[in-house]
């Protein structure tokens, strides 16, 4: 498997949120949801349409942990669900449903949808469905959310791992020291 990374430029993030939006927000509201929620794509998938409608927060347990998960939308992903149910009718379905049966879309599936999205839009790196992941701790991080509180939520056991998770090398971390000059 290979090891892909998160997306690191708002730009690039943008232009896939517009890419999926144009073309089905089904996918749209996946790669919305999966960048601002951290959770795991097993997770994701098993989202039924009562797990977000109408309601403000997200309360599951981990698939792959068995740990309860609680956390609020932001406005975001209310606004990406909001739209998608008002376009859709798949009832109290599958939120990712397939449209082979009543079943959610597969990982595979998923993975074809964010990359083929990233490439339509320029991304040469490894993309996959654990970018999504990946993207959410990046940015949580560096939109100054401390390094404990992102190895919280990702339910990681230390903040090294989830440095290294999120690709902050200590590279980069001794930027900090060298461009800091007060």
């Amino acid at each position: 498997m290979e090891c892909v990374e998160p997306i690191r430029s708002k730009e690039q993030i943008n232009a896939i949120k517009h890419y999926l939006k144009n073309h089905n927000l089904r996918n749209y509201l996946l790669f919305v949801l999966g960048i601002n929620s951290g959770l795991r794509i097993s997770d994701l998938l098993s989202l039924k349409v009562d797990d977000v409608k109408e309601i403000d927060r997200i309360i599951l347990r981990e698939r792959k942990t068995g740990k309860s998960k609680d956390f609020p939308l932001s406005d975001a992903c209310k606004d990406a669900i909001e739209e998608y149910l008002k376009d859709t009718n798949i009832g109290n379905n599958w939120l990712f449903k397939s449209k082979k049966g009543d079943r959610p879309i597969t990982r595979i599936q998923a993975y074809r949808v964010i990359n083929k999205a990233a490439r339509m839009i320029g991304i040469k790196e490894a993309i996959g469905t654990h970018t999504l992941r990946k993207t959410f701790g990046y940015w949580a991080y560096k939109n100054g959310a401390d390094i404990t509180q992102i190895q919280k939520l990702l339910n990681h056991s230390t903040p090294n791992i989830t440095l290294a998770y999120i690709g902050i090398t200590k590279e980069s971390l001794d930027n900090i020291y060298k461009n800091l000059n007060l």
